[in-house]
């Protein structure tokens, strides 16, 4: 797998016949390494470890509905309170981050509502603060630390 833009971590990688799988600690199994796969399990890792996220506050590849079409956020982050707080669409690092990627987790968080939207592909990170009444964006330097 290609080298990110991430801390590395630990990781754990098996084989099931002709497929590698790795395991992803908080869906506590292994699943199918796919190059978004490795993208996604690093940033994981990076909001648990380096920004300090709890793990109970995580949900990955959640069903949403949009449209009557049902889609999977990469990550979801929510608050105590249980409201989403930061939504994460995770790509490939072959996949350019464009407009339309953007669009794509803009759409998504329409029924999410979370107040802050992040795209990786691992060597690229973006993050903006959602204004939910002026429908705009604010780009923010980094992501967020978790704060108590």
């Amino acid at each position: 797998m290609e080298q990110l833009n991430l801390p590395a971590f630990a990781y754990k990688i098996k084989q099931s016949g002709a497929n590698s799988m790795i395991f992803d600690e908080l869906r506590r199994k292994y699943v199918l390494l796919t190059p978004e796969e490795w993208v996604r399990q690093h940033f994981i890792h990076y909001l648990l470890q380096d920004l300090r996220y709890p793990r109970g506050l995580v949900s990955v590849e959640r069903g949403t509905t949009y449209n009557q079409l049902h889609k999977r956020t990469d990550i979801c982050i929510f608050n105590h309170a249980g409201k989403p707080e930061l939504l994460v669409e995770c790509k490939a690092a072959h996949v350019p981050i464009t407009q339309e990627v953007v669009k794509q987790v803009s759409t998504y968080n329409q029924v999410v509502q979370a107040k802050l939207i992040a795209i990786t592909n691992g060597l690229q990170h973006y993050c903006w603060q959602v204004d939910f009444e002026t429908r705009s964006f604010v780009p923010l330097q980094e992501i967020p630390p978790y704060i108590n």
